[in-house]
């Protein structure tokens, strides 16, 4: 499997496709604060407005519940009217009518139609609502990414700043060796070149460290001073891949959304069948006009479609339809399930494995650092030496952070993965 790296732009850029932040401003984080995880979580969940859109679209989905209710209900209508007729050459005088009046109408029996309808829409609601647990979902992998991004950064500038410190100090040597006649001039150039090389290294590490901080910005959907702890260490995340996929398929919000969706079409079917049959309404009126008495109304209306040019036969077949899609989006959402857990599980594995190893490097880098700085001290080792032995330290201590990254992104994925936990 080949390596991942998760560099801070490229971390920078997913938080924007996660979150698609406005940078809001905020008054709970107070400048200088050092914040945890959790409380870079808190910020973005109550900020983000990929959460707050989400939030609306399930008000109003709730809402759509209480207007297909409505039919249940009886229908009450007031009505009011004036008439006034001008005269023709012929008519000798105006014409003058007003008249007021109400009616109310209730559905008696509509075969289903409206239970249907209710049922479906209540579904939605609650697909809206699992939408808005993806979308939660969604930001908080974003904000670990780019938190871990943000410390991953910090501790790669404060490697640079070591090895900058480290090869100013071989420097001062090389030069006063090269002083006492005991080594060549190509030693203090080699040692100046390695450290301007070290210098510019650290540059490019500061400035992902500003991207960083921005990309965790966008992440939150604020825009504050602060810094965040240090939370890189290794820590052993153990489950099964059997049980990973169990709260996968029980916790998943876009796999119990894909469900009620399915779940939302079928009542649709059955809202669509029944405009082949009647429906049963009360009917109540009253009316009072100028020029006519007083008058009730009471009945009871039967309303048989016999002919309606084939608009129920189409709307049951497109209903049919949409169900068919809806469960076939369904089982893809399993699938999509099963490979993600999957994807995620083997490279949590795979990052575990690799930070045993990265640890040993550093170790026997910084063994090897240490005997070549001796032997140049001694006068047997040679300025390559100690620049090879540099740069391998160097490079072994930024593996080493970048698989403790690698872990916890890992980590992270396949908890969102499994269903999401904060």
């Amino acid at each position: 499997m080949a390596d991942r790296y998760f560099s801070p732009g490229l971390i920078f850029l997913l938080a924007l496709v996660v979150a698609a932040s406005a940078g809001a401003e905020t008054g709970e984080i107070k400048k200088g604060s050092v914040l945890t995880l959790g409380q870079c979580v808190d910020v973005a969940l109550e900020h983000q407005p990929a959460i707050i859109s989400a939030a609306q679209a399930k008000v109003a989905a709730e809402s759509r519940v209480g207007e297909a209710k409505s039919a249940y209900y009886p229908q009450l209508n007031a009505t009011a009217g004036y008439l006034q007729t001008r005269p023709v050459p012929s008519a000798t005088q105006n014409f003058q009518e007003s008249s007021i009046g109400a009616s109310l109408t209730q559905t008696i029996y509509d075969f289903g139609r409206t239970s249907s309808l209710v049922n479906a829409q209540k579904y939605s609601a609650e697909a809206a609502g699992s939408d808005v647990e993806s979308a939660k979902n969604a930001v908080i992998l974003g904000v670990k990414a780019a938190y871990y991004a943000l410390v991953q950064s910090k501790r790669n500038a404060a490697v640079g700043k070591e090895t900058v410190a480290q090869l100013g100090e071989h420097l001062e040597l090389a030069r006063g060796l090269f002083t006492a006649g005991e080594k060549p001039r190509y030693d203090v150039i080699k040692a100046e070149v390695d450290l301007s090389n070290a210098k510019i290294a650290l540059i490019h590490a500061l400035n992902n460290e500003r991207l960083a901080k921005a990309g965790l910005d966008n992440a939150m959907g604020v825009t504050a001073d602060y810094d965040v702890a240090d939370d890189l260490e290794y820590k052993n995340y153990s489950v099964s891949l059997e049980e990973a996929l169990k709260k996968a398929y029980e916790n998943r919000p876009d796999y119990r959304a894909a469900t009620q969706r399915a779940m939302m079409a079928r009542e649709t079917v059955e809202g669509s069948r029944s405009g082949y049959y009647p429906t049963l309404s009360g009917n109540a009126q009253y009316s009072t006009e100028q020029s006519l008495p007083d008058f009730w109304f009471f009945g009871v209306t039967l309303t048989v479609p016999i002919f309606t040019g084939n608009s129920t036969t189409y709307l049951v077949r497109e209903s049919r339809a949409n169900y068919n899609a809806a469960v076939s989006a369904q089982e893809q959402t399993r699938l999509n399930v099963y490979t993600e857990v999957s994807q995620a599980y083997l490279n949590l594995a795979e990052a575990q494995e690799k930070i045993p190893a990265n640890e040993l490097s550093v170790k026997l880098s910084q063994e090897s650092l240490d005997i070549s700085k001796g032997r140049y001290k001694e006068g047997v080792g040679t300025a390559i030496e100690v620049s090879d032995a540099q740069i391998t330290f160097s490079n072994a201590r930024v593996a080493y952070i970048q698989s403790l990254m690698d872990y916890k992104l890992a980590q992270a994925t396949l908890e969102k993965a499994i269903g999401g936990t904060k």
